[in-house]
């Protein structure tokens, strides 16, 4: 009997994975956010509709939620370009903070009225729903062609705006327990917490860039498994210490992505393909965590679909248009940031705080939420590529990284492989590589154009849009980069 229990978990546990994988493929195609099916598929694999697993711990759900959400932005603080987010940076962070603020008010006040609830349990809510979710914006727009300026500002705000939806969900939790609770503590708790997330993720990505380039290990994959431990451990630390652990992943991830790292292309790869399990895992779990009969609900229907309308057409505008007061963005920039701030997995995640803390609606608030972001995800998400068109806010087009290469990073050998695109504006875009003063030991070993391999002679000429992999000296790598004026990794 425990030989077919294990098993069957086993085999429950590779059917939804499977099916996650192959869901990817159908929200491609038919441009439907790839959490909603994953959502989906819990859903029926849950005791409402085919009865194959039945699960209501919502504690098992949150831990695994926290450490997806922990790889998935340690991933999109890898991904991410500190060039490119540096210049939005203090408006991501107005979004991350007064914008939450602004939008927990407004759901607030909506709630109060529409559900009949008590203004701190209203506040509560509106707490929760409060941030945009990282899980979800990263996998939207990974692969859309929006500007960078808006996509920067979307991802940045996505990655730095857990903290202070998470800080309000514990305080109105705690005012809801314990009435008497000095609103003052509560303030200096959330700057005690930012303050420290912010220091550890910028020391320990220091500290974990320098151990990943310094450390010689004897296998390449177990680099990659040395940031995913520096994650969880940045994680976990800080959180120890007070602080907010997601920020400083994510801050962690920013510091180590800007980094020269060696085997940087399996790190990334290896934290890309993590990030997707996790994904599945997470709103397969949380899915799983729903039961559909009680969303089969008319007055919790109309309800909700009142308070995603709130969110998606009057809070978060507001919260977008104040927060970019001051800032370079025109109408249209504004609209697209208003429409693409998804709800995700955070949500759900916090939706569960209130149901362990034991808070009277706490079923009723997951619930909500659960419709809530099912609406964002299905309304919203599935129409930003089109937004970003009708805006006039697509970007020119990248060129395709393919890797044909497999990129090594010579381990104990002085030697690193770099790879360098030729954007539009490169001065060697049509000449050829001999005019190329490249240093010693330096060496164009191949040229990816259009998806085609091309090898380098010395009359071959450069195009724009071509993918050079260049062998070069460890100590020559950042004078390479300078040379093609590739900034992304130049401190």
């Amino acid at each position: 009997m425990g030989d077919f229990t294990i098993n069957g978990i086993l085999l429950m546990g590779g059917l939804f994975l499977l099916i996650g994988v192959f869901m990817t493929t159908v929200s491609a195609r038919f441009g439907v956010p790839s959490l909603v099916l994953f959502l989906i598929v819990g859903m029926v694999l849950g005791s409402d509709i085919s009865g194959l697993i039945y699960f209501t711990n919502a504690e098992v759900a949150q831990l695994v939620g926290i450490f997806a959400l922990v790889i998935i932005l340690f991933e999109g603080g890898l991904q991410s370009k500190w060039r490119v987010i540096r210049p939005v940076m203090g408006t991501s962070l107005i979004l991350a903070t007064l914008g939450v603020i602004i939008t927990t008010t407004i759901v607030a006040a909506a709630s109060f009225y529409v559900l009949d609830i008590s203004w701190l349990e209203a506040f509560l809510l509106g707490s929760i729903v409060g941030s945009t979710d990282a899980a979800a914006v990263f996998s939207v727009l990974a692969g859309q062609n929006v500007s960078s300026k808006i996509s920067a500002t979307l991802e940045a705000e996505s990655g730095t705006n857990d903290p202070m939806a998470m800080f309000l969900t514990i305080a109105f939790i705690q005012l809801i327990q314990v009435p008497d609770s000095s609103p003052w503590l509560i303030a200096g708790a959330f700057f005690l917490q930012v303050g420290v997330g912010a220091a550890m993720g910028i020391v320990f990505g220091l500290i974990a860039s320098y151990t990943i380039n310094r450390i010689r290990l004897g296998a390449s994959g177990l680099y990659a498994v040395l940031a995913a431990a520096f994650a969880v451990f940045i994680y976990s630390m800080t959180s120890v210490l007070g602080g907010s652990g997601l920020l400083a992943v994510y801050l962690a991830a920013l510091v180590i992505g800007t980094r020269e790292l060696t085997h940087s292309h399996s790190i990334i790869s290896f934290h890309e393909g993590l990030a997707w399990l996790m994904q599945i895992v997470m709103f397969v779990i949380l899915g799983l965590l729903v039961f559909p009969s009680e969303l089969a609900n008319w007055e919790l229907i109309w309800k909700g679909l009142i308070l995603s309308i709130v969110l998606l057409f009057i809070a978060r505008p507001a919260a977008v248009f104040i927060a970019t007061l001051f800032s370079d963005y025109d109408l249209n920039e504004r609209l697209f940031i208003s429409w693409a701030g998804l709800r995700g997995a955070v949500p759900i995640v916090l939706a569960t705080f209130p149901m362990l803390a034991g808070i009277e609606n706490g079923f009723v608030f997951f619930n909500i939420v659960f419709f809530i972001v099912l609406t964002s995800a299905l309304f919203q998400g599935s129409t930003i590529p089109y937004a970003a068109r009708k805006l006039n806010l697509v970007g020119p087009e990248l060129p395709q990284r393919i890797h044909t290469l497999e990129l090594i990073s010579m381990g104990s050998a002085n030697a690193e492989m770099l790879e360098i695109a030729l954007g539009k504006t490169s001065p060697f875009a049509g000449k050829p590589v001999q005019a190329i003063g490249l240093p010693e030991q330096t060496l164009i070993s191949a040229i990816i154009r259009s998806g085609r391999l091309v090898m380098p002679a010395g009359p071959t000429k450069l195009k724009a849009g071509d993918i050079l992999y260049i062998l070069t000296e460890k100590n020559q790598a950042v004078n390479v980069r300078v040379i093609f004026g590739d900034e992304e990794f130049i401190d």
